[in-house]
């Protein structure tokens, strides 16, 4: 007699444990959850940029142009353009050949205009080999 064993039909998974349905439902609810996810990342990136454009056309400005006068001054041409009645501080700094601050000051921009260029003085602790603006904050 032969011993072998009779073959046995394969098992079949518990029904609707695997079935498709269930994953193209799955599959619908990734699809919308992708777009919600994406609409709301566009809607950010789009609020941060136009946030930083209004924020930069209040007050913008630049340093063209500076000079060493001595070892304890720097003058230096600060132009700055805005909205008419618009007023503001703009921080500038100076810093020695070895890299260190050596003056920071803050200078006031009126109201009045759409530009405002000037060239003002800013005191140094020991010789400035460099003028930059930090930046320009309006008035609230």
């Amino acid at each position: 007699m032969d011993q072998s064993p009779t073959p046995q039909p394969p098992l079949a998974p518990p029904a609707g444990r695997y079935s498709r349905a269930d994953d193209r439902t799955t599959d619908r609810r990734l699809r919308i959850a992708g777009a919600v996810f994406g609409v709301l990342l566009v809607g950010l990136i789009a609020w941060l940029g136009a946030s930083y454009l209004l924020r930069e056309t209040k007050l913008n400005g630049t340093v063209p142009t500076f000079q060493t006068v001595s070892d304890s001054e720097v003058q230096l041409q600060l132009s700055v353009r805005k909205s008419d009645g618009t007023s503001g501080v703009c921080t500038v700094r100076s810093q020695g050949a070895d890299g260190a601050v050596v003056g920071q000051s803050d200078f006031q921009v009126p109201a009045r205009g759409t530009t405002y260029d000037k060239v003002v003085t800013l005191r140094t602790t020991s010789r400035g080999s460099t003028a930059e603006l930090l930046g320009c904050t309006p008035d609230k």
